[in-house]
């Protein structure tokens, strides 16, 4: 398994896991990481010319950045994480741009 993957289905696990009632720390750790791994997605996705990619990866990051806080509520916040790990599994399995491969 490439460091992508891996890192795309440990971050989907965290998200998942922000359902829980965890310590607050918890869920700064996580969008801070979060933060990380987008920029990088976008980064690589730039680099390989994947434009809808780079717009994608690069607003989860703004979203997910913990030093300017996006106050969307805890209820939003938790459909917000489901559908972003539920993406990021899917995009494990079926890559969305066409230089990966599978």
């Amino acid at each position: 398994m490439g460091l992508e993957k891996g890192v795309k289905i440990g971050l989907a696990a965290a998200l998942i896991i922000c359902l829980a009632d965890m310590p607050y720390g918890y869920y700064q750790l996580v969008r801070f990481l979060a933060m990380i791994a987008f920029a990088y997605f976008a980064y690589s996705n730039y680099e390989k010319g994947n434009n809808s990619l780079v717009f994608l990866y690069g607003g989860l990051a703004l979203l997910f950045q913990p030093l300017l806080k996006i106050s969307l509520g805890r209820e939003i916040w938790a459909v917000v994480d489901v559908i972003v790990g539920i993406g990021l599994l899917v995009s494990v399995f079926k890559p969305l741009d066409k230089n990966q491969v599978s």
